[in-house]
């Protein structure tokens, strides 16, 4: 099929933004992963696991290591057909391992030990842990970069006043870039929690009591023998399972994913509002249209395209989450086809950031319109009358200034008209006379370029 004749806009319209995600979650890089651990295993198990499996020589672990170097396209094809008979994924990933040792004399003793004491899951729980870790460092590598993006922005804008809005009312001022900061802050904590997160895997048979391989060589600590051959793919184990991995490894990265989209769709929209509000110019990019019919449009289109994508992303980690936890008894199987649905849920949120990113690169602040909004509401000082007042011991100061002030359009005369009719020192008074909306903004500033 033609990429635009595809029913995901994953893999059409926005196919060339998540390619190394797409290929990471792609089928043949499933089956690849799998082929790859399969003959890993007969390697471990012939240098690894004692007496009772024939050593391996140095020429049949050469030709073993031809097979699993030689991965093609056309490879993946021949498991696909495979499986079109066998209708299981993981048998047909081992037939065709079995016709690639066939072509090699000295590997033919030990044709029998592909996929050797295994359940196809425990192939499977390694491959998409594989798949999981891989795919957090693509995501993590996107998601720096918007970090970096931010911390930029924050340090360029630190000392921009610009009027707070609490309930959408004006509230005392801040600065664009202590604003910004906040979302780079909340993003690094959350970057940091995933990388924590270490994608599980199990290697213990039908249902995780390691029978089989127990019945091969009971004398073997079969346990720690697996985790040595699991860590070889930087995951690490879970001893104690049912058949299956339960899968709260994988909860858990969605849960962080859904975090970060959330304080994505939470910037977005901030960032929305500010432009509908002419706190910040969208650049103009020669050959865009805004609207098909009113010319003068430009649409801040990335951060809403960005808070869709995010939306999408978090139903997707959600279920998955809900879903990928729960297993009826030893296992069932409605969970191998939500996994092979993983990358959808990432590639959204990847989506999402690619976006963001694109929509911050396109905003610049318009301080004309951000001075004159804090030109027109003195009365956000009031925060301030009331506090100095407090400060020379006044108990009602709140109340006495919440009279004079609440709901009113303070300008600069009005408001030095409450400052000198105040009972208060002349040096608090030149204090309250000397401030004004665009200076009063606190330690904003500093908090920017921490």
């Amino acid at each position: 099929m033609k990429s635009y004749e595809l029913i995901s806009p994953l893999d059409n319209r926005y196919n060339q933004k998540i390619v190394k995600l797409a290929n990471n979650f792609s089928e043949s890089n499933l089956n690849k992963t799998r082929f790859e651990i399969e003959i890993d295993w007969i390697i471990f198990l012939t240098t690894q696991c004692g007496k009772n499996f024939q050593p391996l020589s140095r020429a049949a672990k050469k030709n073993l290591l031809s097979i699993k170097n030689n991965f093609t396209d056309r490879s993946a094809k021949r498991i696909k057909k495979i499986e079109s008979k066998t209708n299981h994924d993981v048998k047909a990933v081992e037939y065709f391992i079995r016709e690639e040792i066939k072509k090699y004399s000295n590997l033919k003793k030990y044709e029998h030990l592909v996929h050797f004491a295994l359940t196809s899951e425990d192939i499977n729980s390694l491959t998409y842990a594989v798949l999981l870790r891989d795919a957090k460092d693509i995501y993590i590598k996107k998601l720096d970069s918007l970090i970096k993006i931010l911390n930029s922005k924050s340090n360029s804008w630190s000392s921009i006043p610009m009027l707070a809005r609490t309930h959408g009312q004006a509230a005392s001022p801040s600065t664009l870039g202590k604003e910004i900061k906040v979302f780079h802050q909340r993003l690094i904590r959350q970057k940091e929690t995933l990388k924590k997160i270490k994608p599980l895997a199990k290697f213990s048979g039908a249902t995780g009591n390691y029978h089989t391989l127990h019945l091969a060589d009971s004398n073997i600590n079969w346990p720690s023998k697996t985790k040595k051959f699991i860590s070889l793919y930087k995951v690490q184990q879970n001893p104690i399972t049912t058949q299956i991995e339960p899968h709260d490894g994988i909860a858990e990265v969605c849960h962080c994913i859904q975090r970060i989209n959330n304080i994505l769709i939470d910037m977005n929209q901030d960032l929305w509002a500010y432009i509908s509000n002419d706190i910040f110019k969208l650049k103009l990019k020669d050959g865009e249209v805004g609207s098909s019919t009113m010319p003068h449009k430009v649409n801040p289109i990335d951060f809403e395209n960005s808070e869709g994508n995010m939306g999408i992303s978090n139903s997707l980690m959600g279920f998955f989450a809900e879903k990928l936890s729960k297993s009826r008894l030893q296992r069932d199987l409605s969970d191998s086809t939500v996994l092979r649905n993983l990358g959808m849920g990432f590639g959204y949120g990847y989506l999402g950031i690619v976006s963001c990113i694109q929509g911050l690169d396109k905003i610049q602040p318009n301080k004309i319109k951000i001075f004159s909004e804090l030109s027109n509401n003195w009365q956000i000082l009031a925060e301030a009358l009331q506090i100095v007042m407090k400060l020379e011991g006044y108990e009602n100061a709140y109340e006495e200034i919440k009279r004079i002030t609440r709901g009113q359009n303070l300008n600069e005369d009005s408001y030095l008209d409450i400052v000198n009719s105040l009972k208060i020192s002349k040096e608090s008074k030149s204090k309250l006379k000397k401030l004004t909306p665009h200076t009063y903004s606190g330690i904003a500033s500093k908090l920017a370029k921490n």
